[in-house]
């Protein structure tokens, strides 16, 4: 299992488009990956359950990823969400 965390720059939050854009990628990777933001946490493949989390700009994420070559899925969605939020 590999975790990193990173804030949210993004003025509107995760809304809609970052949040297609996180399930798509998720989707493309071989492990599983879950989205924390406060107490609250979703399978990051699942669109609605990410615009649930209701993370806003300054918030900070938790993603936890765990499977095969979790390693390098890891840093490629870190570096994945350090462009699009």
């Amino acid at each position: 299992m590999v975790q990193f965390s990173c804030v949210i720059k993004e003025e509107l939050g995760i809304h809609a488009r970052p949040a297609g854009q996180i399930a798509k990628k998720a989707k493309t990777m071989d492990c599983a990956v879950t989205i924390s933001c406060g107490e609250n946490s979703c399978d990051a493949r699942k669109l609605m359950k990410l615009m649930s989390l209701e993370a806003q700009k300054d918030d900070t994420l938790v993603v936890t990823v765990e499977g095969p070559d979790e390693g390098a899925a890891a840093k490629e969605l870190e570096q994945f969400l350090g462009e699009i939020i």
